[in-house]
């Protein structure tokens, strides 16, 4: 198995409630069940205040690399990431486990 984290950083001025934003949340939210190679998803906004911190994380699993690619190349996938792209920035790890 293979875990993939996606921490997104909001650009500066960008708030939660903006449209785009709640779209883009959306979007995410509606994955786990969209494409057939994950086995596990989760996202949600961050509740912590540090100054480090980023402001919304994806948890996923999938099978293999050559799962994590085919979700990676989802056209859902691609369509969320288009619109987050508008407004923010962000970082993954992919590790085995």
């Amino acid at each position: 198995m293979i875990r993939h984290l996606v921490l997104f950083k909001l650009n500066e001025g960008v708030e939660r409630d903006d449209q785009r934003v709640v779209a883009g949340v959306q979007a995410f939210e509606k994955l786990g069940q969209a494409i057939p190679d994950l086995r596990f998803w989760e996202c949600a906004w961050n509740i912590s205040d540090r100054p480090i911190a980023y402001d919304f994380a994806i948890n996923s699993a999938v099978e293999d690399a050559a799962a994590l690619q085919r979700y990676l190349d989802h056209p859902a996938h691609q369509a969320g990431v288009a619109q987050w792209r508008e407004f923010a920035t962000w970082v993954i790890a992919d590790y085995p486990f």
